[in-house]
């Protein structure tokens, strides 16, 4: 049991009224993501899945920072990795040498069958 006049929390973090809010489109502060968040939060603001978050944060791709021993993501840095990924020149896509290129079969032709009239 929490102490009276303790707000309930969600899985998130977020007070059930914050969470309502969410949900009703009321504006709110606790509608935007928060500055900091855990991989669970960032994750979800991302739309990845937790363990796909946690396994590019660790390789480096994403920018996130420890506290303790659990990650932690600054909105505002992420937006700006996301900016410049966005922004960032795609590599041109070439086509395949001839030689890598399967031939092309011969069109099939449809093979009639005759049915033989049987007396």
């Amino acid at each position: 049991m929490g102490v009276q006049g303790e707000a309930s929390q969600t899985s998130l973090g977020w007070g059930r009224e914050a969470a309502a809010n969410l949900l009703l489109g009321v504006e709110s502060p606790l509608n935007e993501a928060r500055e900091v968040m855990n991989l669970r939060q960032a994750s979800m603001y991302l739309g990845v899945s937790p363990d796909t978050l946690y396994r590019y944060v660790s390789e480096g791709v994403v920018p996130a920072f420890k506290l303790g021993n659990r990650w932690k993501l600054r909105k505002s840095v992420l937006d700006r990795w996301m900016e410049s990924k966005m922004n960032a020149p795609r590599p041109a896509i070439s086509p395949k040498p001839a030689s890598q290129t399967r031939p092309k079969s011969p069109p099939r032709r449809a093979s009639i069958q005759t049915q033989a009239s049987h007396d």
